[in-house]
């Protein structure tokens, strides 16, 4: 073989892959069509935010990710819903779920993108079992009983033992398998960017639901001295489009509106930059030699903080099987046995983020009133509060 593993997808979720089964002893080729943009200010740069949960803490520190990102995450220890859905756009609701309820750790920790791919290929550089070519994509994929042959768009091939796609919604390795994929589209888009504000976050993230779609603010570190969060504003595709277009004076006298003033003034600090919305996940998490992990297998509307955090669920069930049974790398026991690990998981969050999200979406004001309702029947009903919050880390809370 000339590698034991080929991740298609050089994204969060396939340089994260790398560096875990890197780590784990296995030789790695990581392949993308784009080299990561590793700068704030450069054309195309990704600057939507991540918020890692709490088991994502776990993998990383596992696998020497961690030390490399600590510096620059953005602790969230408050989670805050407010309802906005009256006659006018302020807070009539405002209800928070404070990590400490359930644990000794914040929920996570929020760091940009492209700061994560920064970092997350300059710790590939490090790694001796890894290559990491860019430039240079996964087209084809040739299977047999005993390897996988990928053919790379510059016309070579290269064979592993497992191929993990890793290559996005629309993976190029799902659609080779003939893997097929269930959508659901909602007429939204996202506007991602981010601010300087008057007021410290104090490590609050705050989804504000009025109609459209939830207007959600994550803590990041200071920017030259203010105080910073990203900010990602889901609404119906013709509004996203116009808010992109305005200039910025009109722009940020409509964020402050519809941000009812929870951090003071908002000032514009970046680009803005568009994102489809979409709920996906694939029929089947894997085919011969291959095994499906993050929007190649699932996508999510990016409220809760369950996309990437999923990913990296995928990622650590893939990884723990292989190296429970290393000689059984990419075989049909093992591919089986992660699909059965993940899918009742995936199935469920993304039927419950569709649900929150066609919620957050209401326009008529009877349904935002039940909304409203329904936030404080929830807040108010401590077992069931908590229960929730367990739920959206994946896993058992920590404790320090």
């Amino acid at each position: 073989m000339d590698h034991d593993i080929i991740i298609s997808g050089g994204g969060i979720a396939g340089l994260s892959a790398t560096a875990a089964f890197a780590s784990a002893g296995f030789d790695v080729l990581c392949v993308d069509p784009s080299a990561p943009i590793t700068t704030r200010a450069a054309v195309g740069a990704d600057l939507r935010s991540t918020a890692f949960l709490q088991p994502a803490r776990q993998l990383f520190d596992d696998i020497g990710l961690w030390p490399r990102l600590a510096p620059y995450a953005a602790p969230l220890q408050i989670m805050r819903i407010i309802d906005a859905g009256g006659p006018e756009p302020e807070a009539r609701t405002s209800k928070e779920f404070n990590a400490a309820d359930i644990s000794d750790l914040p929920f996570g920790w929020n760091l940009p993108n492209w700061l994560l791919r920064r970092e997350m290929a300059a710790h590939l550089e490090s790694l001796p079992n890894v290559t990491f070519r860019t430039g240079v994509g996964a087209e084809r994929l040739f299977t047999r009983t005993n390897e996988a042959r990928v053919g790379l768009s510059d016309g070579t091939r290269v064979k592993a033992r497992l191929v993990i796609g890793a290559d996005g919604r629309g993976s190029p390795m799902r659609e080779a398998a003939g893997i097929g994929v269930k959508t659901t589209r909602y007429g939204q888009k996202a506007l991602a960017f981010s601010v300087t504000h008057e007021m410290p976050h104090d490590n609050v993230s705050t989804e504000i639901h009025r109609t459209g779609g939830p207007f959600t603010l994550v803590p990041l570190p200071d920017f030259e001295g203010k105080h910073s969060s990203a900010i990602v504003w889901m609404e119906e595709g013709p509004v996203v489009k116009a808010l992109a277009e305005m200039d910025t004076s009109g722009f940020e006298e409509a964020m402050n509106i519809r941000s009812c003033g929870v951090l003071g003034r908002l000032t514009l600090n970046s680009a803005r930059t568009i994102w489809p919305i979409i709920s996906q996940h694939a029929e089947h998490l894997s085919g011969e030699r291959l095994a499906l992990i993050a929007e190649a297998a699932h996508v999510l509307p990016p409220i809760g903080a369950q996309g990437l955090n999923m990913s990296l669920a995928d990622i650590r069930a893939l990884r723990d099987l292989a190296i429970a049974r290393p000689e059984g790398l990419g075989d049909t026991a093992m591919l089986q046995a992660y699909h059965s690990a993940r899918i009742n998981d995936i199935r469920m969050r993304v039927a419950g983020i569709t649900l929150l999200n066609r919620t957050s979406m209401l326009s008529a004001p009877p349904l935002r009133d039940a909304r409203a309702a329904g936030l404080n029947a929830l807040y108010s009903f401590a077992p069931l509060r908590k229960s929730i919050m367990q739920m959206g880390l994946g896993a058992k809370a920590q404790s320090t």
